[in-house]
């Protein structure tokens, strides 16, 4: 825990998967309704327990179809593109294209050493701690974390982050 007189906030990478959902959903209704998928298998499997969709089509422009539904309906709904993992097309049974995409949830490991060494190479006096999936980021100057956070947002990396318990 923080000192008396010290500030901090934590940088995590979460997914609202309520946004997902209701983004998923919108994909569905919006292919039922398209021309060009009438009579087609075409399906979207949302698996929310394991943060992972899975896209089957009848063929690859079928699949980039789906995947554009998806991606237009993720971005409407303000959930951040960066933490969708797309895996490799694969067939499947009939002839059929199938891909999974997972939401990436938390910092990994590799990520969180990198983003301390970005705040340390800052050169405030800030420490930067990996406190599981969250990195934790105190100073006794609250001004130096606001600094830190307007690098980060001026530098992003590779996901999508967001700064909570501001304290």
């Amino acid at each position: 825990m923080a000192a008396k007189n010290e500030f901090s906030f934590d940088i995590v990478s979460r997914v609202d998967l309520q946004e997902v959902d209701n983004a998923v959903n919108q994909a569905r209704k919006e292919m039922i309704n398209r021309f060009d998928f009438r009579g087609s298998k075409s399906t979207f499997e949302w698996n929310r327990t394991e943060n992972k969709l899975v896209l089957v089509a009848d063929d690859d422009l079928k699949l980039k179809n789906l995947h554009d539904m998806l991606t237009t309906r993720l971005a409407m709904r303000k959930v951040p593109l960066k933490s969708i993992e797309w895996e490799t097309p694969e067939k499947a049974f009939d002839g059929m294209v199938r891909q999974e995409v997972k939401f990436t949830m938390g910092i990994p490991g590799e990520k969180a050493k990198e983003l301390v060494r970005q705040i340390k190479d800052i050169g405030l006096k800030v420490q930067a701690s990996i406190q599981g999936e969250e990195v934790r980021v105190s100073a006794r100057s609250k001004d130096d974390l606001q600094t830190v956070i307007q690098h980060l947002n001026a530098n992003p990396p590779a996901l999508p982050l967001q700064f909570i318990n501001y304290r």
